[in-house]
C-alpha cells in the first residue's frame, strides 16, 4: 500500500498553535464509521452520544518535562536532548541534537552540574543511550530542568505547562501527550459517569516514533517504535463486562486503541497484561477491540491518520479532513476533534 494514499492539502494557518481556553469548546466532528456521513458538533457535545453501560478507555500516561539543555563537559558546546523512555535504572534513550558531537564516552551537564550524563551507545537517527547520575530524586531534578517536548509543528510558547498534559494524566513516562484526551475536563468527565459511562483507564507511554510520517513508499515496510503499555485487571474487568453486556468501547486516542488492540491480538480478550508494543495498525486489518474512536486530526502520511482510517476506510477519513479544511478546523496536538462512531446520526 503506497504511503502517499494518505497525503492531503492542509494550510498551515489551520494547524493549532495554542489550547483554546476551554477545553471542552474545540470543533467535534462527528463520523459513522461505516457510511461517512458527518456533522459538526462542539466537543462538550460529546456527552450525547454516549448511553449507559458505554466504556470510555483513557490513556493515563502523564508527559514528562523531556527536553533538556546541557553542555558537553570538555569543551562546552551546546547540547539539547529529548528523553524518549527508560530501559534501565538511569539508562535512557534519547535524541541527540546536534546527535554526531555525542558520541560513547561523551559526558554531558544540565544545570551547571545538577544532572549530568554519559553516552553509553550511538543509535541510528540522533538517538543516543544515556546514563545519568545526580543527587535526590530523578524527576524531581527533570521537573526542575527540563521543558515540555511539544511537536516541532508548534512554534508558540506554552504559557500553562498543564494545557499538554490531560486532566486525568497519572503515570509519568511519555515524551508526548495522548491529545485527544486534551478536550476531556474533571467536568465533563463527570456528565459522563453521571450519565452510566464506565471509565477504564490504562498506560502507554507516548514515543515520538508514533508521530513521525512514514519515511518507506510502502507502508507494509514500516517499523514502529516499540512503547510500554499497561492494561490494568480493574479495567480489563470493565471492558470485559461491557462486552457481556452490550455496551460500547470508546476510545479516547490511538494509544488507548493501540493498547486494546495489542491486549486482543495477544491474548484473545481483554485481561491484565503489560509489555511493549510495535502494533502497527493501518487499512485492511481488523479492529476488535473498539466500537468507536475519539481522536485529533493528524499529520498526513502518519501512522495514526493509517489507524484511523483501519476503523472507517481511507476515503471516508480523507473526505472527512477535506471538510475539516474546508471547515476551518484546527489540526494536530492543539486542534479539534473528530469522533468515530457506529451509530447512524440521526439525532
Amino acid at each position: 500500500m503506497d504511503v502517499n494514499l494518505f497525503d492531503f492539502h492542509l494550510p498551515e494557518e489551520q494547524i493549532a498553535q495554542v489550547p483554546l481556553l476551554d477545553r471542552t469548546s474545540s470543533k467535534l466532528m462527528v463520523v459513522n464509521r461505516k457510511t461517512g456521513a458527518l456533522r459538526h458538533e462542539t466537543f462538550h457535545d460529546i456527552v450525547s452520544y454516549f448511553n449507559a453501560g458505554d466504556t470510555l478507555v483513557i490513556n493515563d500516561t502523564k508527559v514528562l518535562p523531556a527536553r533538556l539543555f546541557g553542555v558537553k563537559e570538555e569543551t562546552g558546546g551546546k547540547i539539547e536532548l529529548l528523553l524518549l523512555k527508560q530501559t534501565s535504572e538511569d539508562v535512557w534513550e534519547t535524541l541527540a541534537k546536534p546527535a554526531k558531537r555525542v558520541k560513547p564516552g561523551t559526558k554531558l551537564s544540565f544545570g551547571d552540574g545538577l544532572l549530568q550524563a554519559e553516552c553509553l551507545e550511538a543509535l541510528e537517527d540522533g538517538g543516543r543511550i544515556l546514563k545519568f547520575s545526580y543527587t535526590g530524586i530523578f524527576y524531581e531534578v527533570l521537573d526542575q530542568l527540563g521543558t515540555m517536548p511539544l511537536p516541532p509543528y508548534i512554534h508558540e510558547q506554552l504559557e500553562d505547562q498543564d494545557r499538554y498534559q490531560t486532566v486525568y494524566a497519572r503515570e509519568r513516562g511519555s515524551a508526548a501527550a495522548p491529545t485527544a484526551g486534551l478536550h476531556f475536563t474533571p467536568e465533563l468527565l463527570k456528565a459522563l459517569t453521571d450519565k452510566g459511562v464506565h471509565l477504564a483507564p490504562l498506560t502507554l507511554h507516548v514515543g515520538l516514533g508514533t508521530f513521525r510520517p512514514v519515511s518507506v513508499d510502502d507502508v507494509d515496510s514500516h517499523k514502529m517504535h516499540s512503547e510500554y503499555y499497561e492494561l490494568p485487571e480493574s479495567s480489563a474487568q470493565i471492558l470485559r463486562e461491557t462486552r457481556k453486556n452490550g455496551g460500547r468501547i470508546i476510545a479516547v486516542g490511538t494509544t488507548s486503541t493501540r493498547t486494546l488492540e495489542t491486549v486482543i491480538r495477544d491474548h484473545g480478550d481483554f485481561v491484565e497484561a503489560s509489555g511493549w508494543t510495535d502494533i502497527f495498525i493501518y487499512p485492511g486489518q481488523e479492529i476488535k477491540g473498539i466500537d468507536g474512536l475519539i481522536t485529533n486530526f493528524h499529520l498526513p502520511k502518519s501512522t495514526l491518520i493509517m489507524l484511523v482510517s483501519a476503523l472507517s476506510t481511507r476515503e471516508h477519513i480523507l473526505h472527512a479532513y477535506e471538510e475539516a479544511v474546508a471547515q476551518g478546523y484546527r489540526f494536530f496536538s492543539f486542534g479539534d476533534a473528530m469522533f468515530l462512531t457506529r451509530e447512524e446520526l440521526n439525532r
